[in-house]
Protein backbone atom coordinates (compact mmCIF):
# COMPACT_ATOMS: atom_id res chain seq x y z
CA UNK A 1 0.00 0.00 0.00
CA UNK A 2 1.46 3.66 -0.60
CA UNK A 3 0.39 6.55 1.71
CA UNK A 4 0.95 9.96 0.97
CA UNK A 5 1.99 12.29 3.48
CA UNK A 6 1.74 15.53 3.44
CA UNK A 7 3.05 16.64 6.75
CA UNK A 8 4.72 15.11 10.36
CA UNK A 9 1.36 14.68 11.78
CA UNK A 10 -0.03 11.99 8.85
CA UNK A 11 3.43 10.05 9.33
CA UNK A 12 2.67 10.24 12.89
CA UNK A 13 -0.81 9.19 12.09
CA UNK A 14 0.13 6.23 9.95
CA UNK A 15 2.64 5.51 12.91
CA UNK A 16 0.01 4.94 15.47
CA UNK A 17 -2.90 3.08 12.92
CA UNK A 18 0.43 0.63 11.85
CA UNK A 19 0.97 0.37 16.04
CA UNK A 20 -2.36 -0.63 17.15
CA UNK A 21 -2.76 -3.53 14.54
CA UNK A 22 0.75 -4.45 15.42
CA UNK A 23 0.93 -8.28 16.44
CA UNK A 24 3.29 -10.25 18.86
CA UNK A 25 6.20 -11.56 17.23
CA UNK A 26 6.08 -9.18 13.97
CA UNK A 27 9.09 -7.40 12.77
CA UNK A 28 8.97 -3.92 10.85
CA UNK A 29 11.66 -3.00 8.76
CA UNK A 30 11.97 1.29 8.56
CA UNK A 31 13.83 2.69 5.73
CA UNK A 32 14.35 6.11 4.20
CA UNK A 33 16.82 8.83 3.87
CA UNK A 34 18.29 10.68 6.67
CA UNK A 35 15.08 13.21 7.62
CA UNK A 36 12.62 11.44 5.93
CA UNK A 37 10.32 11.05 8.92
CA UNK A 38 11.53 7.26 10.48
CA UNK A 39 11.36 8.75 13.91
CA UNK A 40 8.15 10.93 14.05
CA UNK A 41 6.93 7.48 12.42
CA UNK A 42 8.54 5.77 15.23
CA UNK A 43 6.84 7.35 18.00
CA UNK A 44 3.62 7.75 16.04
CA UNK A 45 4.07 3.66 16.34
CA UNK A 46 4.83 3.51 19.72
CA UNK A 47 1.61 5.94 21.10
CA UNK A 48 0.19 3.36 18.45
CA UNK A 49 0.76 0.26 20.81
CA UNK A 50 0.09 2.52 24.19
CA UNK A 51 3.80 3.61 25.00
CA UNK A 52 3.59 6.99 26.99
CA UNK A 53 7.27 7.53 27.16
CA UNK A 54 9.48 9.98 25.30
CA UNK A 55 10.74 7.79 22.32
CA UNK A 56 14.39 8.69 20.46
CA UNK A 57 16.04 7.08 17.98
CA UNK A 58 18.85 4.92 19.16
CA UNK A 59 21.64 5.58 17.29
CA UNK A 60 24.24 5.27 19.79
CA UNK A 61 22.72 2.40 21.63
CA UNK A 62 21.43 0.91 18.59
CA UNK A 63 18.36 -0.69 20.38
CA UNK A 64 15.98 0.88 22.86
CA UNK A 65 13.16 -1.50 24.92
CA UNK A 66 9.68 0.21 25.69
CA UNK A 67 7.71 -2.41 28.49
CA UNK A 68 4.70 -0.17 29.07
CA UNK A 69 2.89 -0.45 26.38
CA UNK A 70 0.36 -3.39 25.27
CA UNK A 71 3.11 -5.48 24.02
CA UNK A 72 7.09 -4.76 24.15
CA UNK A 73 8.41 -2.49 21.87
CA UNK A 74 12.27 -3.22 20.35
CA UNK A 75 13.32 0.12 18.38
CA UNK A 76 16.58 -0.57 16.94
CA UNK A 77 18.55 1.46 14.76
CA UNK A 78 21.63 -0.42 13.14
CA UNK A 79 22.98 2.81 11.09
CA UNK A 80 26.21 2.47 13.53
CA UNK A 81 26.42 -1.69 13.05
CA UNK A 82 29.93 -2.15 11.48
CA UNK A 83 29.88 -6.13 11.64
CA UNK A 84 26.91 -8.21 12.05
CA UNK A 85 28.13 -9.91 14.66
CA UNK A 86 27.40 -6.68 16.49
CA UNK A 87 23.54 -8.19 16.35
CA UNK A 88 24.53 -11.78 17.86
CA UNK A 89 26.12 -10.18 20.61
CA UNK A 90 22.76 -8.03 21.21
CA UNK A 91 21.22 -11.52 21.33
CA UNK A 92 19.45 -10.06 18.57
CA UNK A 93 17.12 -13.68 18.26
CA UNK A 94 15.17 -13.39 21.37
CA UNK A 95 13.90 -9.80 19.97
CA UNK A 96 13.20 -10.99 16.54
CA UNK A 97 11.28 -14.02 17.48
CA UNK A 98 10.26 -13.23 20.92
CA UNK A 99 7.31 -11.93 22.28
CA UNK A 100 7.24 -8.02 21.18
CA UNK A 101 7.47 -5.77 18.17
CA UNK A 102 10.27 -4.82 16.48
CA UNK A 103 10.86 -2.05 14.53
CA UNK A 104 14.30 -1.62 12.56
CA UNK A 105 15.19 1.26 11.01
CA UNK A 106 18.33 0.94 8.67
CA UNK A 107 17.13 -2.94 8.17
CA UNK A 108 18.99 -2.96 4.86
CA UNK A 109 22.10 -2.97 6.27
CA UNK A 110 20.93 -6.40 8.43
CA UNK A 111 19.27 -7.80 5.69
CA UNK A 112 20.98 -11.90 5.55
CA UNK A 113 19.84 -12.02 9.59
CA UNK A 114 16.15 -10.47 9.46
CA UNK A 115 13.28 -13.00 9.66
CA UNK A 116 11.03 -14.19 6.67
CA UNK A 117 8.60 -12.34 5.71
CA UNK A 118 8.96 -9.01 7.62
CA UNK A 119 6.76 -5.53 7.08
CA UNK A 120 8.70 -3.17 5.58
CA UNK A 121 8.13 0.71 5.32
CA UNK A 122 9.79 2.66 3.06
CA UNK A 123 9.70 6.79 3.20
CA UNK A 124 10.67 9.20 0.47
CA UNK A 125 10.97 12.59 -0.24
CA UNK A 126 9.70 14.22 -3.47
CA UNK A 127 10.51 17.68 -3.09
CA UNK A 128 8.37 18.42 -6.08
CA UNK A 129 5.24 17.61 -4.12
CA UNK A 130 6.43 20.21 -0.83
CA UNK A 131 9.06 19.77 1.62
CA UNK A 132 6.94 18.13 3.74
CA UNK A 133 5.47 15.92 1.53
CA UNK A 134 6.28 12.46 2.00
CA UNK A 135 5.87 9.05 -0.30
CA UNK A 136 5.29 5.64 2.03
CA UNK A 137 5.41 2.42 1.27
CA UNK A 138 4.19 -0.25 3.27
CA UNK A 139 4.83 -3.96 2.04
CA UNK A 140 3.12 -6.49 4.56
CA UNK A 141 5.35 -9.29 4.55
CA UNK A 142 2.07 -11.98 5.12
Amino acid sequence: MMIESFNMEDTYNLGIQLGEQAMAGEVYCLLGDLGTGKTVFTQGFAKGLGITEAVNSPTFTIIQEYEEGRLPFYHFDVYRIEDIEEMYELGYEDYFYGNGVCLIEWSNLIEEILPEAPTVITLEKDLEKGFDYRKITVESGK
